[in-house]
């Protein structure tokens, strides 16, 4: 007997990925898309509040603001569910612990990006990292996006850094040089720089540069449609629903290694 479709409800439904979101769930007959939800405010145009969709959902798809994220996070815990895909970035510590508290509960997949060939070169950025020794490779990250993304560097470029932090052996935070102005000295050995670009309708571009003397060596990937992570996050929805509570990424999503 076919199964039945995973119902799906959109959370930001009237933002960029939102609307992408939709038009991905409408075209999936494996999914059905139960409910649409935006700010409190929002009303009209056959959108529900947000806890009319929860009662309606099996998995909500969520590309918002961390604030929105993590506050959702906590309503779907409280209440048992749904399960929960959330694309947001940006985090601070209290939204993050609040998410993984959260995940105690109901099940999340949560990533900074849900491209199945980003998530690729998280693994071969890590695994260059491990062979890089920090004294003799600088590690650069490089993104670049639209002028309408609002944090930086990007959730993507974040994972890039923790990427290359965790083949060394080494706490991003403690290495991290998100911005260099005026005389900054010489580079120490072991720091992971970012460069950031916002400008025009950049879809998304990361690049990690492994810089020693006399080599160089550049692992890349670019976004050209935003519906590479509708596909992710769809993939997501479809293999987080009917899991156990627990934070999730897409490297358990696409069964990679950990």
């Amino acid at each position: 007997m076919a199964q039945p479709p995973i119902r799906i409800a959109i959370a930001g439904a009237l933002g960029r990925m939102g609307r992408q979101m939709v038009e991905a769930v409408q075209a999936d007959p494996r999914l059905a898309l139960a409910a649409r939800f935006h700010r409190p405010d929002s009303v009209g145009d056959g959108l529900v509040s947000r806890d009319e969709a929860l009662a309606m959902a099996d998995v909500v798809i969520d590309f918002t603001t961390p604030a929105a994220s993590a506050d959702l996070a906590r309503v779907s815990a409280n209440r048992g569910g749904p399960a929960l895909v959330i694309g947001s970035t940006g985090f601070d510590a209290a939204e993050l612990a609040d998410i993984a508290d959260a995940a105690k509960t109901v099940p999340i997949v949560r990533s900074g990006s849900f491209s199945l060939g980003l998530n690729m070169l998280v693994g071969l950025v890590e695994q260059a990292a491990r062979a890089f020794a920090p004294e003799d490779w600088d590690a650069e990250i490089f993104e670049a996006h639209h002028r309408h993304k609002i944090d930086a560097p990007s959730g993507t470029a974040l994972m890039l850094g923790q990427a290359v932090a965790g083949g060394r052996g080494a706490e991003l935070d403690a290495v991290a040089r998100r911005v260099r102005d005026g005389v900054t000295g010489a580079r120490p050995a072991g720091e992971i720089g970012f460069a950031v670009v916002r400008g025009g309708s950049i879809v998304g571009e990361h690049s990690v540069s492994f810089c020693a003397e006399g080599e160089l060596v550049t692992l890349s990937h670019a976004a050209g449609d935003r519906i590479m992570f509708a596909r992710g996050a769809i993939a997501a929805a479809l293999w987080v629903s009917g899991r156990p509570p627990g934070e999730y990424d897409m490297r358990d999503v696409l069964g990679f290694d950990r």
